[in-house]
């Protein structure tokens, strides 16, 4: 008998099973595919690889600005599929070489649960102490008509494609449909974005979004906001989208149309109701503060659960969930989740909004700094965008928002500070080297308290 078995090979499922190793348990793990799920196959590392590539090409077409100059510049889809998939195949091998060193038995196939400690596996039952649901999420497919034609694609069909598509509609504003669409505008596709929601990234702060809008916009990127899709349909050759919009109709010819309106819980064939498992309206599996359900044994992590649905917080969780299991008490932080938007600028957040800030009646300051009056950024030729913090009456760092280069990994140092509480003295007394992008954080957390050195004072801007 196992101690735990996990099910789904993502990010939370393997890093559980693996944490679960080097607390002495004897742990197995199903999974139907390649290990990493969606995200190291069909998310995060794919949409690195080609924003990776779609930078180059941004590079290659500013070269006048570093007074260099290159002549016939081609980008090869079929190529830098290629290249992605090798990227891919690299860490899905580095994660098998883990899960056979920390002695994690890997099962292939699907699980369906039978009974608490009990699943079936191809149709071999094994036993377990404990089971742990980590089975990620899948695209959601709204109910459009049309959606079903050929043309219509969800992310995962996008990153398979050879063929560049010269004209992309996505429905959807989140940071997939922005992420693809800064990647493929850079490949040369003509794009449009129709988000039903008032703003894009429902979720970032609302100033950062708007600043956002403005660069979208200078790329060539037509966004449509408040739009809601009524329809899509086959004209010969081309697909026609049809949505109504604050002004209007709007229609728009597309070679391609991306689904990208969010994701829900991949829970099928595991059944769920047979044991009881409760889920909420929407699919999610309810758990406690342990990660358990209710049904005693039996645990779930991750996309799965809902919440932040982020390879890294199903990877937090599953080192959490598993570490309870074993006695520690460990948990959790939910208002210290760094998110990144790979996107052009990028955009990178951890702690609260100033829209959150200003919901739970928190009383607040803002610091901000342009990357404009950043050295290194300008030496880079990125300029665009800025740091903003949000602290609170005492001084203590809440919230940071970044738009600008490098925003993912700047955050970072951000979400040390927000996860630790600390103020904006801890922070200012900290030397930056210079020159560095990391000098615009400390220049906006210097703000809070109008002690910018490289800003104009703040009474007479």
């Amino acid at each position: 008998m196992k101690d735990l078995i996990v099910i789904g090979g993502g990010p939370g499922g393997y890093v559980a099973a693996i944490r679960a190793s080097q607390l002495g348990m004897d742990v197995a793990l199903v999974e139907k595919d390649a290990p990493g799920g969606t995200c190291l196959n069909r998310g995060c590392i794919p949409t690195k690889a080609y924003f990776q590539n779609a930078a180059v090409l941004r590079t290659l077409s500013g070269l006048s600005e570093f007074n260099a100059r290159a002549e016939n510049i081609a980008f090869d889809l079929p190529g830098a599929r290629e290249r992605k998939d090798w990227i891919v195949a690299k860490l899905v091998s580095g994660i098998r070489d883990l899960l056979k060193g920390y002695r994690v038995e890997v099962i292939a196939g699907e699980a369906s649960l039978v009974a608490p400690g009990r699943l079936l596996v191809g149709g071999e039952e094994i036993v377990a102490r404990r089971l742990l649901i980590a089975t990620g999420s899948e695209p959601a497919v709204p109910p459009i008509p049309g959606v079903d034609l050929p043309g219509v694609v969800t992310s995962d069909a996008l990153l398979e494609t050879d063929t560049l598509p010269e004209r992309l509609v996505i429905i959807g504003g989140g940071v997939i449909g922005i992420e693809f669409a800064c990647i493929f505008n850079a490949f040369g596709s003509r794009i449009t974005v129709l988000e039903a929601m008032p703003d894009i990234l429902g979720a970032m702060d609302g100033e950062i979004v708007r600043r956002m809008g403005v660069y979208l916009k200078k790329q060539g990127i037509e966004v449509h906001t408040g739009t809601v899709v009524e329809r899509i349909e086959r004209e010969g050759e081309d697909l026609r989208v049809t949505a109504r919009g604050k002004k209007g109709p709007v229609e728009r010819p597309a070679d391609l149309v991306l689904l990208a309106a969010g994701r829900k819980p991949f829970t099928r064939g595991l059944g769920l109701e047979q044991l009881g498992i409760a889920c909420d309206d929407r699919g999610f599996i309810k758990v406690d503060g342990n990660y358990e359900t209710g049904v005693p044994g039996i645990y779930a992590v991750g996309d799965v659960i809902g919440g932040p649905m982020l390879a890294h917080v199903a990877s937090e969780e599953g080192i959490v969930a598993v570490e309870r299991m074993a006695g520690l008490d460990h948990r959790v932080n939910y208002d210290a989740v760094p998110s990144c938007v790979f996107s052009f600028p990028e955009i990178a957040a951890v702690g609260l909004t100033q829209e959150e800030a200003q919901a739970r009646g928190i009383d607040f300051r803002v610091g901000k700094f342009p990357f404009a009056a950043n050295g290194k950024a300008l030496t880079m030729g990125e300029g665009d965008g800025m740091v903003k913090v949000i602290a609170d009456a005492d001084d203590t760092v809440i919230g940071v928002h970044i738009l600008g280069p490098h925003a993912g990994d700047l955050i970072q140092e951000a979400g040390v500070v927000v996860r630790n509480r600390l103020k904006v003295a801890d922070v200012i007394g900290t030397i930056h080297p210079h020159p560095t992008l990391g000098e615009a954080f400390l220049e906006a957390v210097m703000d809070v308290q109008g002690r910018s050195l490289h800003s104009l004072p703040k009474a007479r801007r």
